[in-house]
């Protein structure tokens, strides 16, 4: 019995696709998917799964079940997922860093959240114009684009995910949301929101 078909099962008590479960080194940080096709269910997961206890793997498994199949569901395996995935910043190793986005960091977390942000694992994206930021909570790693030049928006960006990491986000059944209103309240306090939103615009997206 493999961790997905156990997920199923421990939602509906009855197992209606054959399931197979991969590990792959191909997947970033804790990341995972998982895919329909005709009968059979294939969750794919990071190889750094293989460390996680089983109860948190049934989690994620049952959150991605759930998306695929688009019921609404809440067990103990999932609330227990949700909670790792919101500390686990706490255990990450701390080692990536580089000069210009570490001071925007500081800049950031000194004007907007008093110092309190404990610094994320921070790295350049490459000139990425599609996507200008992410927080990776499995990671605890921002990452920038570096087509940002100007200073103003490279902080921006980093007040952006750094609400992300600040705030994490809420789950209700199998839907997550990332942007609440909280975090829209919080991100139109930067200097100059507006401003800046209207340059990003011409630039790419941030997530």
């Amino acid at each position: 019995m493999n961790i997905l078909y156990e997920a199923y099962w421990l939602l509906w008590n009855n197992v209606s696709y054959e399931t197979q479960v991969r590990y792959s080194g191909h997947f970033k940080g804790l990341n995972a998917s998982i895919t329909k096709k005709g009968n059979m269910i294939t969750l794919n997961l990071s190889k750094k799964w293989k460390q996680i206890e089983k109860d948190i793997q049934i989690g994620l498994a049952q959150v991605l079940l759930c998306k695929l199949l688009k019921k609404k569901e809440r067990s103990q395996y999932i609330e227990l997922y949700h909670y790792f995935m919101k500390s686990i910043h706490i255990a990450i190793p701390k080692t990536k860093t580089e000069p210009i986005l570490e001071e925007s960091f500081n800049r950031v977390n000194k004007e907007y959240f008093e110092g309190i942000i404990e610094k994320p694992n921070l790295e350049w994206a490459g000139n990425n114009t599609r996507t200008l930021g992410t927080y990776d909570y499995g990671t605890d790693t921002i990452r920038i684009s570096r087509i940002l030049q100007e200073e103003q928006l490279i902080d921006y960006v980093m007040h952006h995910e750094m609400l992300h990491k600040h705030l994490k986000y809420k789950h209700k059944g199998h839907k997550t949301r990332h942007h609440t209103t909280q975090f829209r309240t919080k991100e139109k306090e930067f200097q100059n929101a507006e401003e800046c939103e209207r340059k990003l615009r011409r630039v790419g997206s941030i997530s």
